[in-house]
């Protein structure tokens, strides 16, 4: 078996941790809320969005997959150059996924990647074959970074404003109502946390196989990026078992430390969450899952009463996500200027 062989088969690994520390990040953040207002138990909680996360990726395409995958360039150029990107960018990707892990904090998988494949790109291949997708959003068209950018940047504002409406939709709605319609919400919380699993799945699982479509080109397996079926179950299956284990000290900051979460909070937020996520996946633009959970989180406090919300906790949260792109991007340029002097 030559290098460039088994140079894949240690990317395919790789995409496998990627995908599990994806999903142990995004459990947390999806069933926080349904723990913290005692309406679903833990163990089904983490149930229901395991199974809805494995659906996920395998029913809703492989739009994101495109936009992640083709954004840099590297047809036609030397394969150790090529894969030297891909690799770059994953393990910036994972890097940054177990150093937020590790002091529980929320952070975006999506945009670790994201600026792991700019910094990996601009050092081997340069500024020219990235698609920075500027020219076409001056013509009102959304391609390349920029649709990653929209996809990733936008979104979470987006959230919040979604958050915001929806627990004050769910306000006007239900305030004649009494105590006794608590069973309708509980019922509700267990299709919420379906949806938001199944969201999750379909955006998030395909940044994966877009790094394995990257890597079959880098390696002259396939001339054109493409997904193959073994791509889509492997990282479906990856992502899903991350989500089983779950983040617990994420689900500690999310759940309990941003605001006091009731069960309509909780309602509202899986359902706007998930709202955002479908939205951006019908358009293949990527999202992070953790983001627009958290926006969420914080739209639904603010409708509530947003002197009751820990803005501290969440300034926090968002300084991560601000030191996430720069982080990722050095994480991505230095791991590729060194695989490129070892490959």
């Amino acid at each position: 078996m030559d290098s460039y062989n088994i140079l894949f088969i240690g990317v395919v690994i790789t995409v496998v941790m990627y995908d599990f520390t994806n999903g142990f990040h995004d459990a947390a953040d999806m069933v926080a809320t349904a723990i913290a207002s005692h309406a679903i138990r833990p163990s089904v909680a983490i149930g229901l969005v395991t199974f809805f996360t494995f659906l996920g990726p395998i029913l809703a395409g492989v739009a994101v997959a495109d936009t992640i995958g083709t954004f840099v360039d590297i047809k036609g150029i030397n394969v150790s150059y090529a894969q030297s990107v891909v690799i770059a960018a994953l393990l910036a990707a994972v890097s940054f996924n177990l150093l937020t892990w590790y002091f529980g904090l929320p952070s975006s998988s999506s945009n670790s990647l994201a600026g792991g494949l700019v910094g990996a790109g601009l050092v081997v291949v340069g500024s020219s074959h990235i698609n920075w997708g500027i020219q076409a959003l001056l013509q009102g068209e959304l391609q390349g970074l920029m649709k990653v950018v929209s996809g990733l940047l936008v979104s979470p504002f987006f959230a919040f404003v979604v958050g915001f409406l929806t627990l004050k939709g769910l306000f006007v709605i239900f305030k004649r109502f009494t105590i006794k319609i608590r069973s309708l919400f509980v019922i509700t919380q267990y299709f919420s946390v379906a949806w938001l699993g199944f969201s999750h799945g379909a955006n998030d699982a395909q940044k994966g196989m877009a790094i394995i479509g990257m890597m079959l080109v880098a390696s002259g397996y396939t001339h054109e990026f493409s997904i193959p079926l073994w791509t889509i179950l492997l990282c479906a299956s990856s992502i899903t078992l991350g989500t089983i284990f779950g983040g617990w000290n994420i689900i500690k900051t999310l759940g309990f430390r941003i605001y006091k979460i009731k069960l309509i909070d909780s309602v509202a937020n899986q359902l706007g969450a998930a709202l955002v996520n479908t939205l951006a996946t019908s358009i293949g633009a990527p999202t992070s899952t953790t983001q627009v959970v958290t926006s969420t989180l914080l739209g639904n406090g603010a409708a509530r009463n947003p002197r009751r919300v820990n803005w501290k906790i969440a300034g926090h949260i968002v300084e991560g996500w601000i030191f996430n792109i720069p982080t990722s991007i050095f994480l991505g340029a230095l791991y590729a200027h060194f695989l490129t002097r070892i490959l």
